[in-house]
């Protein structure tokens, strides 16, 4: 059962990739994603891992059992458990928190930030990612403009030390009738016409 948080946004991204997981094939794990160098399994097990890092940075213990960003290429046994079991934690963690705290720790390299600010880190994390999976898959976007509205501007604060760390590859450029939706993922170096 899922855990509700005080951060609307990061909710929203949990029910995205819940929703997504919930719809890819068995076979569908081993597919190519949007993340040149991982398969849907491994962005499943990096975003999972991200969430659980997030959730240790704020009550100081538990986090992945494996490096996120050195992803098992295997499905996990029960993809959707395997999700719940991670989203169950970071909600837990999560629920404690009081937004408009100032500053709250966190797993990246900037550190502490708001409150408000590393729910939506968590949750831009989470959200492009279940982009990522559904593309693998031919899902249609799980990522609404109205949420990528509300995760462009932790994006832009955020990103760009990110990328010296191979977290997102380089920008694209943006393109004529892009939605908000389109420019968030441009902007976080992913092309939104995908397809494996």
């Amino acid at each position: 059962m899922s855990v509700a948080t005080p951060f609307t946004v990061l909710d929203e991204s949990h029910r995205a990739m819940r929703a997504v997981v919930a719809s890819v094939s068995d076979e569908g794990w081993a597919r190519s994603t949007p993340c040149q160098q991982w398969n849907a399994a491994q962005v499943l097990r990096h975003a999972a891992g991200d969430q659980l890092a997030f959730a240790a940075a704020i009550t100081g213990s538990g986090g992945p059992a494996e490096n996120p960003f050195e992803p098992s290429a295997a499905s996990p046994q029960e993809p959707r458990a395997f999700l719940e079991d991670a989203l169950r934690t970071a909600g837990a963690a999560w629920s404690a928190v009081v937004p408009g705290t100032a500053s709250l720790p966190t797993p990246l390299p900037q550190g502490a930030m708001s409150a408000d600010d590393a729910a939506a880190a968590a949750a831009l994390d989470m959200a492009v990612h279940a982009w990522d999976i559904a593309a693998a898959a031919g899902q249609p976007s799980p990522l609404p403009a109205g949420l990528a509205a509300k995760l462009m501007p932790v994006a832009t604060a955020i990103v760009e030390p990110l990328r010296a760390y191979g977290a997102y590859a380089a920008a694209l450029d943006p393109e004529p009738g892009d939605d908000d939706a389109a420019a968030l993922l441009r902007y976080l170096g992913r092309d939104p016409a995908w397809t494996r």
